[in-house]
């Protein structure tokens, strides 16, 4: 259903990194039966109503998602309307060109239902992986961001830089079905992120996954700013932020915190978190960047959130840690069905 807040039209949607699934005796299930629950997740996000369904490319055991592109290819040749895209892709472990291609034949076999959302890398286990010094993490991903506009614009493209080779009015195919690639740039809150992603005309898609929402609001505020000084109208303002939903606020705290809780010890280990104990699963539960409860107490702090940030979009990031397939599908479809109408009908009234 098509709604509007303030100049775009609201869209909520889902996205996974792929994380394992349990079967029912709590064991893990094998990486190929993983990849292809997400096919179903897809399909079952477009019977749910939502508008986005998003992959976001990891390189782990734990999450499996390499080609998300691959993936979304899947989901589009069973689906007809709901939109597809990364989130994120890395683009500075990636060729632009390549990226491009992949996410412009994706354009082509939904019918124009693609969109990429281009990211620095939270997570950086690409950069090793192909052959990238994190020495050079600003400088990659700023040139190739560059060189993704140029792309983005569909016509010959004269190019050069340190990270690829340069490119003396080329042409990239295939062309989109609308003659440019719907763009985003995640952000996690440096403010020269967000300056970038509105001199290139990229929508901002803002992501927050732990503290008050609240606090992006000068993020907000500055992208807009950007934007009117790069002579551009308003673009699109997104929120990517993690959740969960089931039939009470207690039963989606229960299923939520024990996987949360292994992979937040995980990230301790490997990425220097802070320890994380219930209560502050609670209190980020309650004021913060974790979307866990009953439809009527997550889409209340939905609207919240996207109102203090003057928000058009929000993306649920589904799953955390090692969950049962059956509870992801739920969650999926008490957000579509539940959450997701009741954010359009209060967003609309306000």
């Amino acid at each position: 259903m098509t709604s509007t807040y303030g100049e775009h039209p609201i869209v909520i949607g889902v996205d996974s990194f792929g994380d394992m699934t349990v079967g029912g005796d709590g064991s893990l299930l094998s990486q190929p039966q993983n990849i292809r629950e997400l096919v179903a997740e897809g399909v079952l996000a477009e019977e749910s109503s939502l508008d986005f369904f998003g992959l976001g490319e990891h390189h782990i055991e734990e999450m499996p998602l390499s080609a998300p592109d691959l993936v979304l290819a899947a989901i589009a040749a069973r689906t007809s309307r709901i939109h597809l895209g990364s989130a994120v892709t890395v683009l500075s472990s990636d060729d632009p060109v390549r990226v491009f291609q992949r996410y412009a034949t994706l354009d082509a076999l939904s019918s124009g239902r693609a969109e990429v959302i281009l990211g620095r890398g939270s997570s950086v286990e690409s950069f090793p992986l192909f052959g990238f010094d994190l020495a050079d993490y600003d400088r990659l991903f700023e040139e190739k961001l560059e060189l993704f506009a140029r792309l983005r614009a569909e016509k010959p493209v004269t190019w050069s830089g340190t990270t690829r080779a340069a490119m003396p009015g080329l042409q990239v195919y295939p062309r989109t079905a609308g003659g440019s690639l719907p763009t985003w740039v995640g952000v996690g809150g440096n403010p020269a992120s967000v300056v970038r992603a509105a001199r290139h005309g990229f929508s901002l898609m803002l992501a927050i996954i732990g503290g008050n929402p609240a606090r992006f609001a000068r993020l907000s505020e500055l992208y807009r700013e950007a934007t009117a000084q790069a002579g551009l109208a308003p673009l699109p303002i997104g929120v990517h932020s993690p959740g969960h939903i089931a039939a009470t606020d207690e039963q989606a705290k229960e299923e939520y915190w024990p996987t949360y809780e292994t992979f937040m010890l995980d990230a301790r280990r490997q990425r220097g978190f802070p320890k994380i104990t219930r209560e502050y699963f609670e209190h980020e539960v309650e004021y913060g960047s974790l979307y866990v409860g009953s439809p009527e107490t997550v889409a209340r702090r939905v609207v919240k959130t996207m109102t203090a940030l003057g928000a058009g979009r929000f993306d649920l990031k589904y799953g955390m840690g090692p969950m049962p397939h059956a509870t992801l599908m739920e969650n999926i479809r008490l957000f579509g069905t539940e959450v997701a109408p009741r954010v359009r009908e209060q967003l609309r009234t306000r």
